[in-house]
């Protein structure tokens, strides 16, 4: 069911069946959401290296395009690790809110031999469920392919219609796995013409992460009441960050006596 409280305005995520083919198309142009993420990072004096940058933005227009077409009252969130560069990028998303973030972290990172793709998706009351695929190189939309084939079990495909303009093919039953796999880039750009396609759904996203500082004194109030030295020390007050979005808040040591 629809969520009226799902944002008005946003990023558009259009999603079509393409017919005879039987398989599902989600596509939105990302620059929108692309400001949001950098006001973001400026709000909140965030650096990220370039090619972490890249990396990031891949990512989150895969995560909002597999959203678009899945249920309406499914959440999941997605933690890519790359090896090179050493770099895990987190993404998250809510079909509930139609809010999504994520941050990139590059701080204790674990050596390994192979990247690793790791998938939660929480849908309604049922328990979450965690995946884990391995994957090989440095392309982000390889690695979707990977989970996709290993978890989802069934085949999907993400290209790049223009510099911030993506679509994800994904198959549904009985469908053309041939031509879902021998599809390019020059494909895709005269599918509308070579393909017959019909509008499902418009969905709207927005950059949202629902933090604030009132989550945050909740989440620690158990720390600051087994601990209150370990976690200030002789400070009165700490900064933290949001775990989802990294944003950056100051906690009192005054804020979190009146809770604890």
């Amino acid at each position: 069911m629809e969520n009226p409280d799902a944002p008005a305005d946003g990023l558009e995520v259009r999603a079509y069946f393409v017919r005879h083919r039987n398989a599902l198309l989600t596509r939105a142009e990302f620059s929108e959401l692309y400001v949001d993420y950098y006001l973001h990072l400026a709000a909140n004096n965030i650096k990220v290296a370039a090619d972490h940058d890249r990396l990031f933005k891949e990512t989150l227009a895969a995560l909002t395009l597999h959203l678009a077409a899945r249920p309406h009252n499914e959440m999941a969130a997605w933690t890519v690790n790359f090896q090179s560069p050493l770099v895990n990028i987190f993404v998250t998303g809510d079909n509930e809110s139609r809010g999504v973030t994520g941050q990139v972290f590059t701080e204790n990172i674990k050596h390994a031999d192979r990247n690793y793709f790791y998938a939660d998706v929480v849908r309604g009351p049922e328990p979450a469920r965690r995946s884990a695929v391995e994957f090989t190189g440095g392309d982000v939309f390889a690695a979707v392919t990977r989970y996709y084939t290993q978890s989802e079990q069934r085949p999907a495909r993400l290209f790049r219609f223009a510099e911030e303009d993506f679509v994800m093919v994904s198959a549904q039953p009985d469908c053309d796995l041939t031509w879902l796999a021998a599809l390019t880039d020059a494909d895709i750009r005269a599918l509308d013409q070579r393909e017959q396609l019909s509008l499902l759904e418009q969905r709207r996203y927005r950059w949202h992460c629902g933090c604030d500082e009132q989550r945050l004194l909740s989440l620690l109030a158990p720390s600051f009441r087994r601990d209150p030295a370990g976690l200030f020390g002789d400070e009165p007050a700490l900064r933290v960050s949001c775990p989802r979005c990294g944003s950056r808040y100051t906690i009192t040591r005054e804020a979190m006596e009146n809770i604890a």
